[in-house]
């Protein structure tokens, strides 16, 4: 069996393909293979698979199920310790893989650990070093825009982009898989979440490089899509992980930063579509926590809470 198995999610990202999966086949350290996960593509992106890359294995699914299906699909197949999700826009240093596997078995508890991701646009700088969380209700990027020679040292990380990750097969099955429910964003800083509360950590890992075009299957920064997705995804990540107390707690915090996200969308023309995010955000919280998605407190997770409260309202002098 091999030590990893690397899962690629795709949607009509035949542009993209060549490019990933050339750069995985010159890998320094081979203990892993490849799963691609197809959301339904009408590109060639499996033709091109087949013909030109026979020892990935293809898993079909026969519509855009959204991203978290996609990967827990491939997660499902795998038979491996670990398990490596990477974006099909993404191109890997060679030692990527092995940068990755030996990072996450440094720290006995860690759950993930996230590569340095770099905009394949602008070498000089930053798409992400792991990802932050405030108690504004903000998820952003660390380091996003900045040189990559500032973020090169390994730390803890409230989660990590799910776009160039490692994550422990055992712990993935113990904590749960990627939550359905978000279909695409916020999953990977949900997961995150879950897995602190539980005392495990997350770990940004630098000496694991990859450059990242970012948007490749949504196609921009903003759009419709993108934004009501987001604001739906972060109402649902916040009625899902923090208990009634710590919600009360933030809530003169995450007023605030709600209000401040409508008027940057709003000035950007989305203020409708963010607005209507926040209320599918509601209505699906309520649905998810009928079928028992919320997550339970513990008193023995309280200290985990705690730390976790700790970081959100750091984080909040971080973004601003």
């Amino acid at each position: 069996m091999h030590k990893a198995a690397v899962v690629i999610p795709n949607y009509n990202g035949i542009q993209y393909l060549e490019t990933c999966l050339d750069a995985l086949r010159q890998q320094t350290w081979r203990d892993f293979y490849t799963i691609l996960v197809d959301n339904g593509s009408s590109d060639g992106s499996l033709e091109l698979v087949k013909t030109r890359y026979p020892e990935v294995e293809i898993v079909s699914l026969p519509e855009n199920l959204g991203f978290c299906r996609a990967v827990n699909e491939g997660i499902r197949k795998a038979e491996a310790e670990y398990v490596i999700l990477l974006n099909n826009d993404t191109q890997v240093f060679p030692d990527f893989a092995e940068q990755l596997y030996r990072g996450i078995r440094c720290h006995d508890r860690a759950f993930s650990a996230g590569a340095m991701m770099i905009q394949a646009h602008d070498h000089e700088k930053l798409d992400a070093a792991g990802d932050y969380y405030s108690a504004l209700g903000w998820a952003f990027a660390r380091g996003k825009g900045k040189p990559p020679a500032k973020y090169s040292r390994a730390c803890r990380v409230f989660a990590v982009c799910a776009g160039a990750a490692i994550y422990r097969m055992d712990l993935l099955k113990k904590i749960g898989l990627f939550d359905e429910a978000h279909f695409a964003y916020l999953e990977d800083l949900d997961m995150g979440y879950r897995a602190r509360i539980q005392g495990y950590e997350n770990w940004y890992c630098p000496e694991a490089k990859v450059y990242h075009i970012g948007s490749g299957t949504s196609g921009s920064r903003y759009n419709q899509f993108k934004i009501r997705y987001s604001s739906r995804n972060n109402i649902y990540l916040i009625h899902k992980n923090m208990p009634v107390p710590q919600m009360i707690l933030n809530l003169p915090f995450l007023l605030a930063g709600f209000a401040v996200k409508l008027l940057f969308f709003a000035l950007k023309g989305y203020g409708r579509e963010y607005a209507a995010g926040i209320k599918n955000g509601f209505s699906l919280s309520r649905q998810e926590e009928n079928r028992g998605k919320k997550v339970k407190f513990r008193w023995k997770n309280l200290k985990n809470y705690l730390k976790i409260q700790v970081e959100l309202w750091i984080n909040v002098f971080r973004r601003l």
